[in-house]
């Protein structure tokens, strides 16, 4: 028989091969078992973001900030839903992982310096920015014959560019020009969740970290509360794989529907992830009698679904993030009215998707459509399509309101007075129904020439033709799992240690509660927990 592996990570994304890396640079042997045949997970079709309050970057550049204010600020978005001592171990090692990654793998990170926390009026948050980090371009070339290993989303793709120089990640953008893209382009550099997840990928191989694809994991083996392995199921065939820990990184359970009906709080049609994450480690796991936490969460984002093309088997679903800040558009329900803040950040306008009429017993936002007029299209376009060019045929279009309200379904009454009471609100330059338009971040993430100002959000819709999409209750992953101790060590449901399980990533029970820091505040503990896990996991 072969030695124990002292280490296995079950997945690929940036917990995963954060926990690799980690534990092989503190002395382990470790092996990496992808259940796809690509490698990255949802990580690589990700912004590629993390969020690092009190990190060196922000410091350098003068950004007042301190693992105190951090604390305040996730205190005050707790709902008690927060595990203090996850929360404390996050940002006191944050920073910590930020520089051991810098100082041992090809994972670079640079300051996204404006870009404000998602909630940032509230105690402890940054309006200025100063907590969000990405990768800067990476060139797959440095992968040889392992470049097409990582997976590629249709939201990001292989973009040529990073955050910092999109209108997203500036109050003034930067310009590339085209002659500039297309060198990027021929030597393959990428940025984003691309760029993360190829420097990882890169520092796995080279530390000669074995990789399997197509390997799935079934079940962990243990004795007496201990682990002595994992079960792989590869080309048909189930084999043994004795290791003295195990790190759980496989994702979260979105993809499976018995799962979501049976944890989440609401509803969750659209997820915008890898199709794997079904669950595998959640189910592996509960085998075992984990101890649970933050179950009903998500982290969640509105999503639109377009019709399939040419060899795809499903309806591909886009992120819908930006697109509801920009002015001239505002989200009715059936009833033809507003029900929320549009320019909210996704996660928080997840809680709109699941408020009830209980009157009527059923949730009073869904169905619920994204409406916009002319100029916004010209100006903005809309997903896939560029600004000036004919809205895409899937998309609902109409001469007036009263064509658009019938089309919809809604009543048209109704409809004509929301976006006179809007069109209002914008004249007056202040939403009183719903306060749009008054947080930095709602600022941020609209029009880039108007960015900090309320006009970046607030915005007639008064052109007609006008136009409709439906926006469906979506999910970058699931945020439940097994409970862990401070070092992503699993617990079991009296609360003690199963000696060689972790977990880190969307599998574990997240550190964030109910709530999303900012930019990045998925990665950031996915990466953090990660690296304790594998650090702690190479030390027993």
């Amino acid at each position: 028989m072969s030695s124990p592996i002292d280490v296995i990570v079950l997945g690929s994304g940036a917990s995963a091969l954060t926990a690799a890396l980690a534990a092989q640079g503190h002395g382990a042997s470790v092996e990496v078992f992808e259940k796809a045949s690509h490698v990255g997970g949802t990580s690589a079709w990700s912004g590629g973001m993390i969020w690092i309050p009190n990190n060196h970057h922000a410091q350098a550049c003068g950004v007042d900030d301190s693992p105190e204010d951090a604390l305040t600020y996730l205190d005050a978005l707790s709902h008690d839903m927060i595990d203090h001592e996850l929360a404390l171990a996050f940002i006191e090692h944050g920073p910590e992982m930020v520089r051991w990654m810098e100082q041992n793998t090809p994972v670079k990170f640079q300051l996204v310096p404006d870009f404000p926390d998602y909630h940032p009026e509230h105690p402890g948050g940054r309006p200025q920015g100063g907590r969000s980090l990405e990768c800067p371009l990476y060139s797959f070339n440095e992968l040889g014959e392992f470049k097409d290993w990582v997976t590629i989303g249709h939201n990001y793709g292989k973009a040529p560019i990073t955050m910092d120089e999109s209108h997203l990640g500036r109050a003034v953008p930067v310009e590339v020009s085209l002659k500039e893209r297309e060198r990027r382009t021929r030597n393959d550099e990428r940025g984003c969740g691309q760029s993360l997840m190829g420097r990882l990928f890169k520092g796995c191989l080279d530390r000669e970290i074995p990789i399997h694809r197509n390997a799935r994991a079934v079940e962990l083996i243990a004795q007496d509360g201990t682990i002595n392995g994992v079960v792989i199921e590869q080309e048909g065939k189930r084999r043994e794989i004795v290791a003295s820990n195990v790190v759980l990184a496989t994702g979260g359970f979105e993809w499976n529907r018995d799962l979501v009906r049976t944890f989440l709080r609401g509803p969750m049609t659209s997820p915008v992830s890898v199709p794997t994450n079904e669950g595998d480690g959640l189910i592996m796991a509960m085998r075992l009698g984990t101890a649970l936490g933050n179950m009903r969460e998500a982290w969640w984002m509105p999503a639109v679904s377009v019709p399939v093309s040419a060899g795809e088997s499903q309806l591909p679903a886009y992120l819908f993030a930006s697109e509801r800040a920009r002015p001239r558009s505002i989200m009715i329900n059936k009833k033809g009215l507003r029900f929320t803040n549009e320019a909210a950040n996704y996660n928080a306008f997840g809680a709109a998707f699941h408020e009830q009429d209980v009157a009527r017993f059923e949730y009073a936002n869904l169905p619920c459509w994204f409406i916009f007029d002319q100029t916004h299209l010209d100006k903005f376009g809309f997903i896939d399509t560029q600004p000036g060019q004919p809205a895409p045929n899937w998309v609902t279009k109409a001469v007036s309101l009263l064509e658009l309200a019938d089309k919809l379904g809604v009543p048209s009454g109704s409809l004509a007075r929301t976006v006179q009471d809007w069109n209002h609100a914008v004249i007056q330059g202040k939403d009183t129904a719903f306060n749009r338009g008054e947080s930095a971040h709602d600022n941020w993430w609209g029009d880039h020439i108007n960015k900090g100002k309320a006009e970046a959000t607030l915005g007639p819709l008064d052109t007609p033709p006008y136009y409709a999409v439906e926006v469906k209750s979506g999910a970058l992953g699931t945020k439940g799992g097994p409970k862990t101790d401070a070092v992503g060590g699993v617990l079991n449901v009296d609360g003690d240690r199963i000696t060689g399980l972790y977990a880190a990533g969307n599998v574990m029970a997240s550190a964030m509660g109910m709530t999303y820091g900012g930019a990045g505040g998925t990665l950031a503990p996915a990466m953090v927990f990660g690296f304790l896990a594998g650090r702690d996991a190479a030390s027993t």
